[in-house]
């Protein structure tokens, strides 16, 4: 499937906007890493060039995406989550298992599997290169997030970013700031909101998100067991089409037209895995992430107003002592404006999530469905003209 398909899937609600256009156009698997070649086309004035690519790898993202979540100005903002990681040693381990065993099948087994394993292989990295692309993708059609500097300098600084992995020491650190986080998640979460608007938000999106997680196991279950399925009918037809072969016989013609029939439903079985896979399961894993993505706005902003309140009593006791009024005051009122851009923000950010996520369930299910048909009534054809030869036979 090409990159843009898997993007359209994934996301419907990317404006096409001149200023700024991103797009992975080309991008290379090396053994331990994947270079992506981002090229923008941009009328912008922050640009020097109104057209350039330059090279980025995996964790030049993680950066990009990093620094906007570090940044206090964009507090407010649901942040587009970042790909997830180049997998590609699965499939790598099966065609090297492949390899190894090509002495104990026959030439047309081994180059039927061979093809299966390169295109499977071939998917992974399309919906690689198309996760990254989204992000970009969400990025650009961000009206502030498309401004940030960093973001700039990640589309056009055409050198290497010295951008590295984290290294032990780093990801321990980040473990106990999750750990605090989460600590401090439910101190925040017991607070009433102040705004019915955000505590509905706040309990839709938990159940949302845990609902989220569950379907999207359970899609990658269904589309596994379809995927298996196919590989059940592939077994099963070369069986019948070694039997097959043994002899002329009426019964070896009618395994050799049996075969032909296991062979083309294997194809049609192994159509609706993928479909699952790109229409339903890699959807439901993007909002997972951009679900998360909108509670950790939330927690910020919660976050915003424990503080606020905190600086309240703060200035209350301050007042009754008489002691450190000025400071007081000015630690309120920077709370109180934090909390209250936040506020403005998030609210426009969570009223497009919902109409974001809205447009692209809508748009995937009922093609998913639409496909789904194709796909039985291809079977049932199948299945009638093989009945129809075999009855002709006899």
């Amino acid at each position: 499937l090409p990159t843009d398909t898997l993007l359209k899937a994934i996301n419907v609600d990317l404006q096409s906007d001149a200023a700024l256009q991103v797009d992975i156009s080309d991008a290379l698997s090396e053994r331990d890493k994947v270079k992506f070649t981002v090229h923008t086309k941009s009328s912008l004035p922050n640009f020097k060039q109104n057209e350039f690519s330059v090279v980025r790898q995996h964790e030049e993202f993680i950066w990009l995406h990093d620094s906007f979540v570090e940044n206090e100005d964009y507090a407010g903002y649901i942040i587009p989550p970042a790909p997830p990681r180049p997998d590609f040693d699965a499939s790598r381990e099966k065609l090297q298992k492949l390899g190894e065993g090509e002495g104990s099948m026959t030439k047309e087994e081994f180059t039927k599997m061979k093809q299966e394993l390169e295109a499977e292989y071939l998917a992974i990295f399309k919906k690689t290169v198309a996760m990254h692309e989204v992000f970009l993708c969400r990025v650009a059609a961000h009206p502030i997030l498309r401004k940030d500097l960093n973001f700039h300098v990640f589309l056009e600084y055409n050198q290497d970013l010295s951008v590295r992995g984290k290294n032990k020491k780093e990801k321990l650190e980040d473990f106990f700031k999750n750990m605090v986080k989460s600590a401090d998640g439910v101190i925040v979460s017991g607070v009433k909101d102040v705004d019915d608007f955000f505590e509905h938000e706040r309990t839709f999106l938990l159940e949302y998100h845990n609902r989220v997680k569950d379907a999207s196991a359970k899609s990658d279950r269904m589309t596994r067991s379809h995927k298996s399925a196919a590989d059940d009918y592939n077994r099963i037809g070369s069986s019948l089409y070694a039997l097959g072969t043994q002899d002329s016989t009426d019964i070896c013609k009618f395994f050799l037209k049996v075969s032909e029939l296991f062979d083309k439903t294997r194809k049609i079985e192994a159509r609706v895995s993928a479909d699952e896979d790109l229409k339903l399961s890699d959807l439901l894993k993007y909002y997972l992430r951009e679900s998360q993505a909108a509670k950790d706005l939330l927690y910020r902003r919660s976050r915003s107003l424990v503080d606020y309140e905190n600086a309240n009593k703060a200035l209350d006791k301050a007042r009754a002592k008489n002691k450190d009024v000025l400071q007081a005051e000015t630690s309120q009122q920077l709370c109180c404006q934090k909390f209250e851009k936040i506020s403005e923000s998030a609210k426009q950010e969570l009223i497009d999530f919902k109409t974001r996520r809205v447009a692209a369930f809508r748009k995937n299910l009922v093609e998913l469905a639409e496909l789904e048909l194709k796909h039985a009534k291809g079977n049932l054809q199948l299945l009638q003209n093989c009945l129809a030869v075999l009855n002709g036979d006899t």
